[in-house]
């Protein structure tokens, strides 16, 4: 029989299998997930939890999807986290240090403590893409904060109340926008995909199993 190990959901102890990840300890917990779950493969940053095992002080962020359970794992979600989204119009802001003073003024407070980044959920250097923003440096931004999730998490956890993955989703739209170098086979790309090139294609892998997708985009050829 399966190794069975105690989590402690909204207060209360539960036996669950240790192979089992939070997200699917609730289920088979019997809490039926109707919010705070999303693509459940580490994707779009709706699980947001936090931790702590007994014994262990340190208070650990991470995503219920893929996070195996421990034993005696204390568990807690975080619902909504309220970001800052400034509204602005990508067409006419300009990738100038000036934007990003005028837009999210409070990265200027980040006093360094780098709690944003021992609570990323991705592992990223957040504290690091921050102060890439700071500096107007928004290519090596983006590039730092690419795999942000916008979980929202490292932004629970900041004294000067930054909205960390807005200002790197920011970042990434001036770089994509205005810095990186065009690419050409893109644009022909799209003009296939709206000539319905790859429609059967597409029909063709939506009625494939599972398992075959998997397989298929394990074994994709990747553009050097």
């Amino acid at each position: 029989m399966e190794q069975m190990v105690n989590v402690y959901l909204y207060g209360k102890r539960y036996r669950v299998p240790e192979s089992l990840t939070i997200m699917e300890a609730m289920e088979y917990a019997g809490y039926q997930l109707v919010r705070g779950c999303g693509c459940r493969n580490g994707f779009c940053g709706a699980c947001a939890t936090i931790y702590r095992v007994a014994g262990d002080r340190e208070l650990k962020a991470c995503l219920a999807c893929s996070t195996k359970v421990e034993d005696n794992m204390y568990v807690a979600t975080l619902p909504f986290f309220p970001l800052v989204k400034q509204v602005y119009d990508v067409e006419k802001i300009k990738p100038t240090e000036q934007i990003m003073m005028q837009l999210y003024p409070e990265i200027y407070a980040c006093v360094g403590c780098n709690a944003c980044t021992k609570a990323c959920t991705q592992g990223l250097n957040v504290m690091q893409y921050i102060a890439y923003a700071q500096r107007g440096e928004y290519e090596k931004c983006a590039e730092a904060s690419f795999d942000c999730v916008m979980c929202g998490v490292c932004s629970s956890r900041c004294p000067a109340g930054i909205s960390h993955p807005q200002v790197a989703m920011l970042a990434r739209r001036l770089n994509g926008k205005y810095l990186a170098p065009h690419c050409g086979h893109l644009d022909d790309r799209i003009a296939e995909i709206a000539q319905g090139k790859y429609e059967a294609l597409l029909e063709d892998l939506m009625g494939k199993p599972i398992s075959e997708m998997q397989e298929l985009y394990n074994q994709r050829e990747i553009e050097k």
